[in-house]
């Protein structure tokens, strides 16, 4: 059985799913800095460059985000200084701002409210034609709009069905009444971000729990499980001082992901790397050395080898083109094998993803649709001390940690921990130097001494209390408040 952890700390979202206490998914979101999939945005446009058919729109937020202009999403007639709804399907990435449609949906757990086509589609996963009849005679579908119905629509009355339906159809057009009251470009509905996209997907007849330590998101995901035959959950809130990830040792897993070595049952094991272009996965047959012949050896390691790389790519959200170089085999059977596990694996994947068979290099090319920032985006930034060529825990996400630390000292005992000894990579110590007040808040450290050195050790930190006089002299030199 499943369960969901969900910790809301400041700014940062972050949902964890475990099974049998293994991390078998996670979500990051940060909120107010960016644009994410799924938010709609009344926009204005800007440019339209008739080489490349793209029309530039700027949504509000800085960075004008682009759309393909094709006669199929009935936006090649567009001008430029025009009003136009839009919804975000890739976020910003480097200089390139979001990727935008005019096409746009209003997502439920059993249907989806969809502009550009008056139809009733069926996920290609209901594959029962009595069901598929059933279902088309009997939605209650808006005039003016099509209706995609969810894989979850076959595990639930119709009626149930067509009252999502009619509220998504309330917001819909609530959507068009509020963007033709905005005179800006501003966000218009923001589809309830990384939360609401992981109740939809991935509540199911396998979770257990729900945990989370928000009073507000306790009552958001209260409200959204009312009444909803399909689900049969258990919701706790989180009361302890001690942050959800620390206090259930997901934290660990969580760092683990900045790890490209992932060891194999069997004794080899995959390495993920990324390009500018692509990520690239090789297979590895390691300590492997059990098998009798080296073909037995290719086998067992590439075979556990592709039962593992569908559960990383989708753990750290992965996406674009994603190569992997196998073991060399030359048995086709192996080889169709291997193509089915990893097929299979993305079995239950929402985003769109393709594998391709193997080239005449043992080489399987996959393509995944981008949606969403990879786990690392929200951990990691480059370092300057080597030029950027390496990666360091995002300041925001380190004062994360070293705030779990103080609060789980500050539970064991309140009495000793008045002075707090921190080390942290010398990256960090402009920023800290220069934003003390607001690097004490991100710790929860303001009724504190805090006292923090700066170290050349690539990628360790280290918080304790300093309880003796003796300590606490030793290193005042290192005091920055308190």
């Amino acid at each position: 059985m499943k369960n969901i952890f969900v910790e809301r700390q400041d700014s940062l979202l972050r949902i964890a799913i475990t099974e049998k206490d293994k991390l078998i998914g996670c979500r990051m979101e940060e909120e107010g800095t960016e644009v994410y999939p799924g938010q709609i945005y009344k926009g204005i446009v800007k440019n339209i460059v008739p080489a490349i058919k793209c029309a530039f729109i700027d949504i509000g937020r800085g960075k004008n985000g682009y759309m393909y202009m094709d006669s199929k999403f009935n936006n090649v007639d567009i001008k430029k200084g025009q009003e136009i709804l839009v919804e975000i399907i890739k976020e910003s990435m480097g200089s390139k701002g979001p990727k935008l449609t005019n096409k746009i949906t209003v997502p439920g757990r059993y249907a989806v409210i969809e502009t550009l086509n008056n139809e009733i589609s069926i996920s290609k996963k209901i594959v029962d034609s009595e069901v598929q009849n059933y279902l088309r005679k009997n939605i209650q579908k808006p005039d003016n709009t099509g209706v995609m119905l969810r894989t979850n629509a076959e595990k639930v009355p119709i009626d149930e069905i067509n009252d999502e339906i009619k509220r998504l159809y309330e917001i819909y057009q609530d959507i068009v009444r509020r963007s033709k009251l905005s005179n800006k470009p501003e966000i218009i509905y923001n589809d309830d971000g990384a939360l609401g996209k992981v109740l939809r997907d991935l509540l199911d007849e396998y979770t257990e729990k729900v945990i989370v330590n928000s009073e507000k998101d306790f009552h958001f995901i209260e409200n959204y499980i009312k009444n909803k035959k399909d689900i049969k959950i258990k919701l706790e809130r989180h009361n302890s001082s001690i942050p959800i990830m620390e206090y259930y040792s997901i934290e660990k897993k969580i760092l683990e992901l900045r790890n490209n070595t992932v060891e194999l049952h069997c004794g080899g094991s995959i390495v993920i790397d990324k390009t500018e272009a692509m990520y690239v996965i090789d297979v590895n047959s390691g300590k492997n050395v059990r098998q009798r012949n080296i073909k037995n050896t290719a086998e067992i390691t590439n075979i556990e080898a592709a039962r593992e790389i569908p559960l990383q790519i989708r753990l750290r959200n992965l996406s674009g083109i994603i190569v992997i170089d196998f073991i060399d085999l030359e048995d086709d059977e192996v080889k169709n094998k291997i193509l089915n596990i990893l097929e299979n694996g993305f079995k239950e994947d929402k985003n769109k993803t393709i594998v391709y068979p193997f080239t005449e290099l043992n080489i399987v090319q996959i393509a995944r649709r981008r949606r969403g920032k990879s786990i690392l985006d929200y951990i990691e930034q480059r370092c300057g001390n080597c030029n950027g060529n390496g990666k360091v825990l995002k300041l925001s996400y380190l004062s994360n940690l070293i705030r779990n630390n103080i609060l789980r000292l500050d539970s064991e005992s309140e009495n000793f921990n008045k002075h707090i000894y921190i080390e942290v990579n010398d990256e960090y110590r402009n920023i800290i130097l220069n934003h003390t007040d607001k690097f004490i808040k991100s710790i929860a450290g303001e009724d504190k001494n805090i006292y923090v050195k700066f170290i050349k050790s690539f990628d360790t930190y280290k918080v304790f209390p300093l309880i003796y006089q003796s300590q606490i002299e030793e290193k005042n030199i290192y005091r920055i408040y308190g």
